[in-house]
Order: C-alpha cells, then structure tokens, then sequence
C-alpha cells in the first residue's frame, strides 16, 4: 500500500489523560465515563473519539462511491456513530461494537442502502475493523 498522508497524534495519563495532535490544532482532556468506572468529567474518551472519526470517513466514503455513480450526496447528509464498549465473552479484555445511522436526505432508500453497501468496503476504517468488531450498518428512512 502506497501511504498518502500519514497523522500525528499521542497520549499521557491513558483514559485519564490528554491527547493531542502533532500539529497542536487538536488538544483534549481525556476522563473515564462513570460507566466504566471513571469519574466522568469534561472530557472526552477514546470510544467518543472513535465514532466521529468513522462518522467522518465513511461519509467520505460514501460520497466517494456516490460521485463514482453520479448521484449528488447533499451537504446535510450525516453519519452517526453509536460505539459500544465492553468485556469481551471470552473473558480476556474489552471490545467494542458499532451502528452506523446513514442519513441522505432527498435521495431514495434504495440508493442510499446501495451506495452504503459499496462505501462499507471502499472506507478504511470499514476495512481496519472488518471481521474484528461488529459494524451494523442502518439506513435512516
């Protein structure tokens, strides 16, 4: 795989931390929800982190697809991200599951479900995570 960009980031202090981008453009404090046991707080967590960045690249991907086939993404199209975490079944750690909800307002159903097929194999967070995390993909009427 040839890279075309790669980005910068790092952590201290784990869920209790902070993380940042190398650029600085992006800075934050990072607090355990009391769900797992955290205090909660006014930051952020990984699994918060996680959801906008997939939100993110599979509309990418999605419009990506779409051009292929001249159908116009209009500019409120929206993907939210639902990450769930927890033990895993066998007992040795934690993992995470994800519903992805694609909205594409006035563009019908059908289309829609067949171009979010597509973008689930061209985006590469679909990719990096297919076969190790459940993805449910939902197509907002």
């Amino acid at each position: 795989m040839k890279i075309l960009y790669t980005a910068h980031g790092s952590a201290t202090g784990g869920r209790e931390g902070q993380a940042a981008t190398d650029t600085g453009n992006v800075k934050l404090v990072l607090n355990t929800p009391k769900e797992l046991g955290g205090g909660g707080g006014d930051g952020t967590n990984p699994e918060q982190l996680f959801s906008m960045g997939y939100s993110a690249c599979f509309l990418g991907a999605l419009k990506f697809v779409a051009g292929k086939e001249q159908v116009k993404i209009p500019p409120e199209a929206r993907v939210s991200a639902d990450v769930g975490i927890g033990p895993r079944d066998d007992g040795t750690g934690f993992g995470i599951a994800v519903k992805l909800t694609i909205s594409v307002p006035g563009v019908d159903k059908a289309v829609v479900e067949d171009l979010v097929k597509k973008a689930h194999i061209v985006c590469p967070y679909s990719h990096a995570t297919r076969g190790n995390i459940d993805v449910d993909l939902q197509v907002a009427a």
